[in-house]
């Protein structure tokens, strides 16, 4: 079996998803004004300069702090409630469309994030993906978070967990394909024989022109009807994404992998 790894922030997604909800988290209590600003400013530096591993663990560090005492169960209710709120004005169409390429093809779909499990799987739910990897908190016996990290997803933690799950579902990794926009992710676009990167740092960027692998750059916004429940959203965001699937097509059968 063959398949695609995602990553979700800036690749699936334009912005940061734990930026994204932000203002959900600030308007049900969490969150100050300051530290909504703060994460939007990070997420400035970080797409404009790139973001090294120092740079993410202190981020991390900041938010596992903020969220300590946080019920999870509420978290996930809040991040569901909002989600089609947060998330269709800022997914890439053309993300999308290779998620509907490889679903055509057969291929199994997995969104692999550092961002909390909490976000990302409902999202995973929302567009249609076989499999998620997550950074996954350490709660304590009521079910609330105590600030310390059971599952760090990120650099080559990704990748051990991504070995793990292809042994279990007998995928061919050197025949796979994985989507990243951070040099962070370099391990993860090397565990695969069909790297591309997508709108990458700076650093990433000369990973890329060094090693040869594709770059593109998604733009385009998905315009997703805002009227229909979640799941004909997702039945019409499937269409879609299979009728878009020829031209994504192309560009795999063009030569350039």
């Amino acid at each position: 079996m063959q398949a695609a790894f995602f990553d979700l922030d800036k690749t699936v997604i334009a912005k940061a998803s734990l930026v994204a909800f932000g203002p959900s988290l600030h308007r049900a209590g969490y969150l100050s004004k300051w530290l909504v600003a703060r994460a939007l400013w990070a997420q400035f530096f970080f797409r404009r300069f790139g973001a090294d591993a120092e740079k993410l663990r202190k981020f991390r560090e900041t938010a596992l702090r903020v969220a300590v005492g946080w019920e999870k169960d509420e978290i996930q209710r809040l991040v569901r409630a909002t989600l089609a709120e947060v998330v269709e004005p800022i997914v890439y169409q053309e993300a999308l469309e290779l998620i509907g390429f490889h679903r055509a093809e057969g291929h199994r779909i997995y969104l692999v994030s550092a961002s909390p499990s909490e976000i990302v799987e409902p999202l995973g739910e929302f567009l249609g993906i076989d499999e998620v990897i997550a950074t996954k908190a350490k709660l304590d016996e009521n079910g609330r978070y105590t600030g310390e990290v059971a599952f760090n997803s990120f650099g080559e933690n990704k990748v051990t967990a991504i070995r793990q799950s292809a042994a279990i579902h007998d995928i061919d990794l050197d025949n796979s394909w994985a989507y990243s926009d951070s040099a962070t992710d370099v391990p993860m676009l090397s565990a695969v024989g069909n790297p591309v990167v997508v709108n990458p740092d700076r650093e990433l960027r000369r990973v890329a022109e060094a090693r040869g692998w594709p770059i593109r750059i998604f733009r385009e916004l998905a315009a997703m009807p805002t009227d229909a429940p979640s799941n004909k959203k997702r039945a019409l965001g499937g269409a879609a994404m299979v009728t878009a699937a020829g031209a994504a097509g192309a560009f795999w059968r063009s030569g350039r992998r």
